[in-house]
């Protein structure tokens, strides 16, 4: 698992240049003032709580005046608040609940943490629940082990690029055709050949999953880390991927593959099957 993999949620902002919501002024189920509105709210970040209008519209690729009548008509819901001495707006209370009732389901979180904090620390990696956001996935929940440094363990609010690593191969395995292809289609990938290699590469991991319920990321020279994911489908819930984590030298194909990936497959299926952790 390569650390460029992991970014800060400012580059993983809604674009609107894709080239699939351009046509006929957007996807035939989109509709596009909507989520225009929801592209400027997603653009805020810990690290970047106050941003102006070229900010956002540098951020987002929608034009000036738009991401102004945005910006605009938020503050005037509630959403947004501005600074009258910088002109730059930040997220109001408002907005920041519409995020609380999105984590509010405690109850699942609580099981399914309590199941990777144990997993953590018998297999001695980094584990990880992640949602799809858009075209990236986002960590809602992380568990460490004392067994590995810090440094080397992304924690929660970390994204990374749905077609380029595990826990996103295990989001897209999982979800409906239809829904995956449409995402594929509209992906922003690397050049065309890193992009062909992705394709490849994460076709190979849905056979995995389809036949082994988890796929693999193997470190490999200048990706030190190595990634097994899984899908875990819960009722009424999004998709979710459960992973773990480790550096490749301690995390080789033998031990993900034997171990950790079968080991990874009966937590999802006991956390499916609502089973306590002992």
């Amino acid at each position: 698992m390569n650390r460029s993999m992991f970014h800060s949620s400012a580059s993983a902002s809604f674009h609107f240049d894709n080239p699939s919501l351009q046509r006929s002024g957007g996807h035939g189920s989109i509709v596009t003032p909507f989520a225009r509105a929801l592209s400027v709210l997603s653009a805020f970040t810990l690290k970047d709580r106050w941003l102006g209008n070229g900010d956002l519209a540098q951020r987002t690729g929608l034009p000036a005046s738009t991401v102004t009548r945005m910006t605009r008509t938020l503050i005037a819901l509630g959403y947004l608040r501005c600074s009258a001495d910088t002109r730059r707006f930040c997220l109001s209370p408002s907005a920041l609940t519409l995020g609380y009732r999105a984590a509010a389901d405690t109850e699942i979180h609580y099981a399914v943490n309590h199941h990777m904090a144990q997993f953590a620390e018998r297999h001695h990696v980094q584990v990880h629940l992640s949602l799809r956001d858009k075209f990236n996935l986002v960590i809602i929940d992380s568990c460490r082990t004392s067994a590995l440094p810090a440094l080397l363990q992304p924690g929660i609010g970390t994204r990374l690029l749905l077609a380029s690593s595990a826990a996103g191969w295990a989001l897209l395995a999982s979800l409906p055709e239809t829904e995956r292809n449409y995402l594929l289609q509209s992906m922003k990938y690397p050049p065309q050949d890193a992009g062909k290699q992705i394709r490849l590469r994460l076709n190979e991991a849905i056979g995995q999953i389809r036949e082994d319920g988890f796929c693999v990321a193997l470190g490999q020279s200048g990706q030190p880390m190595t990634m097994v994911a899984a899908p875990i489908k819960l009722s009424g819930q999004a998709p979710l991927a459960v992973s773990c984590m480790g550096p490749a030298m301690l995390m080789g194909r033998a031990r993900s593959v034997r171990e950790l990936g079968p080991a990874l497959v009966r937590m999802t299926q006991k956390i499916q099957h609502g089973q306590e952790p002992p």
